[in-house]
C-alpha cells in the first residue's frame, strides 16, 4: 500500500495487518507517516496504489461512511472542534453517532447511563457537568476516550494521545489505557506516539516507520529491541522494559552530539 502527494511517498509498500484482540503501538520519527498510516487504516483516506481491508470491507469497493461508524478515532483534530463551553458528559454522548454537538442527534436514558459508566470508568465521573474547555490537557484526553468507546467500536485509533501532557497527566493516561488495553472488551487498539514511554502495559505488538516504510513490524518484544528502534530514529538507542513499560535512552558514548 502507499501513499504519494506531489510525486513525494508519504507511505510506500507498507504490509500491515491488526488482529483480533491486538494492541499495536506505532513509533516514528516526525513526518515518518504514522498519522497518514492511522487515517488510512479509519478509512479517511483512501491510498494511492494498494488494497486496504477494514472490518471486513475493502476501501473504494464498500461504503467507507458506514465503516467509519465502526472506527473510533482520537486526535486533536476531534478536540479542537469540540465547543469549549459543551460539558464533558455531552462530549462523550456526542461520541454515539461521531457528531460534535448533541443536539444533531437523539439521545435516550440508556445513552446518557453509557455515557456517565465511561465517564466514571476514566476516572472522570465528577467533572461531568463542567466545561470541556475548563478542563486540564490531561482530563480532555480522557473525555474524548470516553467519547470514543461511546459508540462502541470495532476498532480504535489513537493518535497521540498523551502529546503535550505533564508527567502526572500523562502518567495517569497511561495508566487508563493500560487498563482499557487489559479489558478483553475493548476492541483491538492502535497508538501512534512519538516516545516509548507514553506506551501503556498491555501493548501487544509494535510498528515502527521511518521515511514512509515500516522497519519492523510484529510482537512489540520483537519489536522493540536496541537494534530495530535505533535503525528506525537513527541515533544509537538502548531500549529497556520493566513491569510491562518500556524506556528508551541515548548510547551517549555512541552519540555524535554536533549535528
Amino acid at each position: 500500500m502507499a501513499v504519494v502527494r506531489d510525486g513525494v511517498a508519504i507511505l510506500d509498500g507498507v504490509d500491515w495487518d491488526i488482529g483480533r484482540g491486538e494492541r499495536w503501538a506505532v513509533l516514528g520519527p516526525n513526518g515518518s507517516g504514522k498519522t497518514t498510516l492511522l487515517r488510512v487504516a479509519g478509512m479517511r483516506l483512501l491510498p494511492t496504489r494498494g488494497t486496504v481491508e477494514v472490518l471486513g470491507e475493502t476501501y473504494g469497493r464498500s461504503d467507507a461512511r458506514a465503516v467509519r461508524r465502526r472506527v473510533s478515532f482520537v486526535s486533536q483534530n476531534i478536540l479542537r472542534g469540540l465547543r469549549p463551553d459543551i460539558s464533558a458528559h455531552d462530549v462523550v454522548l456526542t461520541g454515539r453517532h461521531a457528531a460534535l454537538e448533541i443536539w444533531w442527534h437523539h439521545y435516550d436514558e440508556d445513552d446518557h447511563r453509557r455515557a456517565e459508566q465511561l465517564l466514571a470508568d476514566a476516572g472522570m465521573g465528577e467533572t461531568a457537568e463542567r466545561p470541556f474547555g475548563v478542563l486540564s490537557e490531561g482530563e480532555r484526553q480522557k473525555v474524548l476516550l470516553a467519547r470514543a468507546l461511546m459508540a462502541e467500536p470495532e476498532l480504535l485509533l489513537l493518535d497521540e494521545p498523551a502529546a503535550g501532557l505533564d508527567l502526572g497527566a500523562r502518567e495517569r493516561l497511561v495508566l487508563y489505557l493500560g487498563a482499557l488495553a487489559a479489558d478483553p472488551v475493548t476492541p483491538p487498539l492502535v497508538l501512534v506516539t512519538h516516545h516509548v514511554e507514553e506506551l501503556p502495559a498491555g501493548i501487544t505488538h509494535a510498528a515502527l516507520l521511518r521515511h514512509g516504510r515500516l522497519v519492523a513490524a510484529g510482537p512489540a518484544v520483537d519489536v522493540l529491541t536496541t537494534d530495530a528502534v535505533s535503525a528506525c530514529f537513527g541515533i544509537p538507542i538502548t531500549m529497556q522494559r520493566a513491569d510491562g513499560r518500556w524506556t528508551a535512552r541515548a548510547s551517549v558514548q555512541d552519540v555524535d552530539t554536533t549535528g
